[in-house]
């Protein structure tokens, strides 16, 4: 099974959560820095972000471009999760500046912190999923 195809924006194409083995595959192989480069400036997160996300240094992240490395299957796994995260709150507001107005807001269902704050942890963006399914769905704390 080959890995996803990324040659296209990342952010329309169709790919989401339901096809899991091919995220499977993709995290397997291991993102490329000059992929995961097309993802961060598609984002609004800033390389610094990043680095918190996956839990990795900036200095880290930088020696990944200059020695041209593929992200370990920890470190894809994480980039896609945010990225598939943000493509679903982009789904749920209508437009990525209100999801990014949400992201950085204090939430109450949250314990009033902000959404964003949560997404260096698996459990965190699982929660962050949770709220945004509740939002569409009208179910608002």
């Amino acid at each position: 099974m080959a890995a996803l195809n990324f040659d296209t924006d990342l952010f329309n194409t169709s790919v989401d959560d339901r096809d899991i083995l091919l995220l499977v595959e993709t995290v397997r192989q291991g993102i490329k820095f000059p992929l995961f480069m097309k993802i961060a400036n598609q984002s609004p997160f800033d390389l610094s972000e990043w680095s918190v996300f996956l839990n990795l240094s900036e200095r880290t992240i930088q020696r990944y471009k200059k020695e041209k490395k593929t992200f370990d299957p920890i470190h894809s796994e994480k980039i896609l999760e945010v990225t598939l995260l943000y493509k679903r709150g982009t789904e749920v507001f209508g437009n990525a500046e209100g999801f990014n107005a949400w992201l950085e807001a204090k939430n109450v269902a949250l314990g009033g912190i902000t959404p964003k704050s949560l997404l260096d942890t698996t459990f965190g963006i699982g929660l962050v999923k949770d709220e945004l399914t509740r939002i569409e769905h009208g179910v608002l704390a």
